[in-house]
C-alpha cells in the first residue's frame, strides 16, 4: 500500500472512530476526561484525542510512557504540515477501539503492526505532540510564530548534558497502561511521518503500582515523588500554573503549556551506601511515609515558618529548595508527571536507571528554570545527573475530527 493510500484508510478509520465515540456521548474536553483505574479493564479505557487542551497533561499518569523527541527532514512547510497532520490523524485512531489492517498474503508490507492481534484497544492511550525552538529556525517561515518564551533548553550548573539525547524539533509523549500499546503506538506513528520526521533520542518510563501504596509514586531513589503536586481538578488552578492565555504569545498558542522533559540518572550503586538518616535529611522527607520530617502525613504541611534556621528540615533540603512556601514563590509552581526508567548497564557497569522528569508550565523561565536555579548545588547533586532532554511547547487540543494538534501555526 503505497504511503497516500496509508494515510487515506487511517484518515477513514480514525473519523469513524470519532463518530463511535460522539455517538457515545464521551466527546469531553480531554483535561477533564478522568483517566480509569489500572485494573483488568485497562484495555477497553479510551480517553478522547480531540479536546480544548491536549489529553495526557491533567490525566492521570497510566503505568507506561514513551518520550520520543523527532526532527524534521523536510525542508518543506508544506510537507511538514502534511506530517504533523498525519501524526494527529494515526493518533485519533490509535486512541479508539479499531480493527487492524493486518493485509493479505502477497500483498507487500502490513499497514499496521500485528502485535496487538487483529482488535487493536484504545488502553488509555494519550498521545501529546509538542514543538521545539528548532522548529522555529527559519527552515520553514515559522519564525515569527514562536511560542513566547520558548528556548532550547540550558545546561544547567550541575547538568552533564549529552548533546545527542537533547532537544528536538518535535516531541511525541506516549501514555498508555500497558508497554505493548505504547510500542505499537510509537511504530505506527513513526511510519505514517517517516518522510517528514526522524527519530532523535527515545526513552521509556514507568511507574511502581499503585496497589503497593496510596499517595504519590516512589522514584528509584525510594521516596515519594510529586506529593505536593497542584490541583488538576482546580480549572482556575491550572490556568494560573498550566495554560497559556491571551496576551501570552501568538493567538494560535491559547490554550496550550510548555513541557520540560528532564532525564536524571539516579547514581544509585552510591545513594544504596547512604545512611537513611542522611537521605532524609537531603530530601526532607520521611522515607517511609513521605511525610515532612516532624511531621505524621505525607500531605502535611512541612511549616517551615517554624523551623527557620532548618533544624527539623534542612534549609538545602530538596523539598524546601523545590518549594519554599513563601509569598514570593508560590506563583513559580509547576504540574509534575514523572516517571521512572531503567536501561540497562553503562560500559563502567554501572546501572542506567532514573526519572523521567517531566513538568508543565505556563512560562518556562519563571517557573521552572527559577525552582532549578534555587537548586544549583543541592547536596542530592552527588546522586542524580540530568544527561538529557529538552524544552517544548505543546499547542492547544485538536478541537474536532478535522483538527489536528498544530493546525494553528500553520493558518
Amino acid at each position: 500500500m503505497k504511503r497516500r493510500q496509508f494515510l487515506a484508510a487511517g484518515a477513514l478509520l480514525g473519523a469513524g472512530a470519532a463518530v463511535d465515540r460522539i455517538a457515545g456521548g464521551s466527546a469531553t474536553d480531554a483535561a477533564a476526561a478522568p483517566a480509569p483505574a489500572p485494573d483488568g479493564s485497562g484495555l477497553r479505557s479510551r480517553i478522547p484525542f480531540e479536546g480544548t487542551h491536549q489529553a495526557g497533561i491533567l490525566t492521570p499518569r497510566p503505568a507506561h510512557a514513551i518520550f520520543v523527541a523527532l526532527d524534521a527532514i523536510t525542508g518543506s512547510r508544506a510537507e511538514l504540515a502534511d506530517g504533523l497532520r498525519a501524526l494527529s490523524e494515526r493518533a485519533r485512531l490509535l486512541t479508539a477501539s479499531h480493527h487492524a489492517l493486518l493485509g493479505s498474503p502477497g500483498e507487500g508490507p502490513t499497514p499496521e503492526t500485528g502485535i496487538l492481534g487483529p482488535l487493536v484497544p484504545p488502553d488509555a492511550l494519550t498521545v501529546t505532540v509538542g514543538f521545539g525552538a528548532s522548529l522555529f529556525d527559519g527552515r520553514f517561515g515559522l519564525g515569527d510564530r514562536r511560542p513566547t518564551g520558548l528556548t532550547a533548553m540550558p545546561a544547567f550548573p550541575d547538568d552533564d548534558l549529552d548533546p545527542a539525547a537533547c532537544h528536538g524539533d518535535v516531541l511525541v509523549q506516549l501514555c498508555a497502561n500497558s508497554s505493548e500499546t505504547l510500542l505499537n503506538a510509537l511504530r505506527d506513528l513513526l511510519r505514517a511521518t517517516r518522510p517528514v520526521l526522524a527519530p532523535r533520542w527515545k526513552i521509556e518510563g514507568f511507574l511502581p503500582d499503585p496497589a503497593r501504596e496510596s499517595g504519590a509514586g516512589r522514584n528509584l531513589l525510594g521516596f515519594k515523588d510529586g506529593t505536593a503536586n497542584p490541583d488538576v481538578g482546580d480549572r482556575a488552578e491550572m490556568d494560573r500554573v498550566v495554560w497559556t492565555g491571551r496576551g501570552d504569545g501568538p493567538a494560535w498558542t491559547v490554550g496550550g503549556t510548555f513541557a520540560v522533559v528532564r532525564v536524571i540518572r539516579n547514581r544509585v550503586e552510591f545513594w544504596d551506601r547512604v545512611s537513611r538518616d542522611e537521605q532524609e535529611l537531603m530530601i526532607g522527607r520521611d522515607k517511609a511515609h513521605g511525610a515532612p520530617l516532624g511531621r505524621r502525613g505525607e500531605q502535611d504541611d512541612p511549616d517551615y515558618g517554624s523551623d527557620p534556621k532548618g533544624r527539623r528540615i534542612p534549609l538545602d533540603a530538596h523539598i524546601r529548595l523545590a518549594r519554599p512556601r513563601t509569598p514570593a514563590t508560590e506563583h513559580q509552581r509547576i504540574l509534575r508527571r514523572g516517571y521512572n526508567y531503567s536501561r540497562g548497564i553503562d560500559a563502567a557497569g554501572q546501572l542506567d536507571m532514573g526519572l523521567i522528569f517531566a513538568s508543565f508550565q505556563r512560562d518556562v523561565d519563571r517557573q521552572f528554570a527559577a525552582i532549578q536555579r534555587r537548586l544549583a548545588g543541592e547536596p542530592l547533586i552527588d546522586y542524580v545527573r540530568p544527561t538529557g532532554g529538552g524544552y517544548f511547547f505543546l499547542p492547544p487540543g485538536a478541537t474536532d475530527p478535522q483538527d489536528w494538534v498544530g493546525s494553528g501555526l500553520f493558518v
